[in-house]
């Protein structure tokens, strides 16, 4: 078995003449949480898009676990063990946090949303609604009507339906953003929670979060990763303090 369970290898996409990914290749090992940091513009959505299936390269490959999944859709993906939070657009406002779980875990055991009435007789399905609310630390607000939480406890919520996928992986797309002092200290410790029964890729501007939780941090540049390394490698590398030179969102007491 490969030490990496995820082997991105030579990833290129390109808009006109803008190179979004510029033949990137990058490990993630399994069970580590990876960062993925960056200036504005660096090809980080990009890639994540390309990982979890929405965008297709045009050169280079994603393997995953031994298979090479680089032409599957996202849904194929999902299904191998991919989970991307902070970009779920299936939550039901009207109904309850542990309702719009439960519905996750439904249809994760293959029955169709169209069946949601059911779902209230099946016990085994709120049990385990609730397993994954606990995980999140949403169990307190389970009876709510989702469209009542706070920001960051619907991006709890969101990571919840991803966990309710049983994966494998998860890729977080900038799990803090929009979030306050308090609601970032909640979530920093969740992720440290989970870190130890999922293999995660996190892009993330907050610094202290990067460097609380990341076992490696990879640094994108101009569609290039141009370097991979620890926290402290990170901070004493010349290369990396150049490229964040003037941008505001990296905080340089945190790094250096």
């Amino acid at each position: 078995m490969s030490e990496n369970l995820l082997e991105i290898r030579g990833l290129t996409k390109r808009y006109g003449g803008l190179v979004a990914t510029d033949n990137v290749s990058l490990g993630i090992r399994r069970g580590e949480t990876h960062a993925l940091i960056g200036p504005n513009g660096a090809g980080k959505t990009t890639l994540i898009a390309q990982l979890g299936g929405a965008l297709s390269p045009e050169h280079g490959s994603v393997c995953f676990d031994g298979r090479d999944v680089t032409r599957l859709s996202a849904h194929a993906r999902a299904e191998l063990g991919f989970a991307r939070s902070f970009q779920i657009a299936s939550i039901f406002p009207g109904f309850t946090v542990l309702e719009n779980v439960a519905l996750a875990v439904q249809a994760c055991s293959g029955s169709s949303f169209r069946f949601w009435r059911p779902v209230k007789q099946e016990e085994v399905i709120y049990l385990a609604a609730a397993e994954v609310l606990r995980q999140v630390g949403l169990e307190g607000v389970a009876g709510r009507p989702a469209r009542l939480l706070s920001h960051g406890e619907h991006r709890q919520l969101e990571l919840a339906l991803a966990l309710a996928r049983r994966p494998q992986l998860l890729l977080l797309d900038e799990p803090m953003a929009g979030m306050g002092p308090e609601e970032s200290t909640r979530m920093i410790a969740l992720i440290q929670r989970l870190k130890s029964a999922y293999t995660i890729l996190l892009v993330e501007h907050d610094m202290d979060a990067v460097f609380r939780l990341a076992d490696r941090i990879s640094v994108m540049v101009s569609g290039r990763v141009i370097v991979t390394g620890t926290a402290d490698e990170i901070r004493a590398n010349e290369e990396v303090r150049s490229a964040y030179l003037g941008e505001e969102e990296f905080d340089e007491e945190a790094v250096l």
